[in-house]
């Protein structure tokens, strides 16, 4: 399963790549904060609990022509999504540390750097 470190999500759309960014999470945690240009589809409670019907019936709203990056809180359940969309066919990634890395990433914080070097060193 392919997986993408928030930092180099960052480059590529700094460099004018549009994957589709797909955030599972709940729509209240969506509109509280959330990656310029994703768009929320919102199965994460679903996921979390093992059904993935949720995301299935609705799997027509992901477009098919390019790759899609999923978002959720922390990185986990966004795995199972990744896993469903890639048994349908989709080049699907998973955002490594979810929301939360992508904040990290962007703060610069330290819980960030040293999860970044775990990910590198994997």
């Amino acid at each position: 399963m392919s997986s993408i470190r928030p930092a180099e999500l960052d480059d590529r759309l700094g460099a004018g790549e549009e994957p589709y960014l797909l955030d599972i999470r709940p729509e209240p945690a969506f509109d509280a904060e959330a990656i310029e240009g994703s768009h929320n589809l919102p199965v994460y409670e679903d996921l979390r609990a093992g059904d993935e019907s949720a995301l299935r019936d609705r799997l027509e709203e992901v477009p098919t022509d390019r790759e899609v990056v999923v978002v959720c809180k922390m990185g986990i359940v966004a795995k199972r999504a990744t896993r469903v969309l890639g048994g349908e066919g989709y080049d699907a990634t998973t955002l490594l540390g979810g929301m939360s890395g992508w904040r990290g990433y962007r703060n610069g914080t330290l819980g960030y750097k040293l999860r970044s070097l775990v990910w590198r060193l994997r």
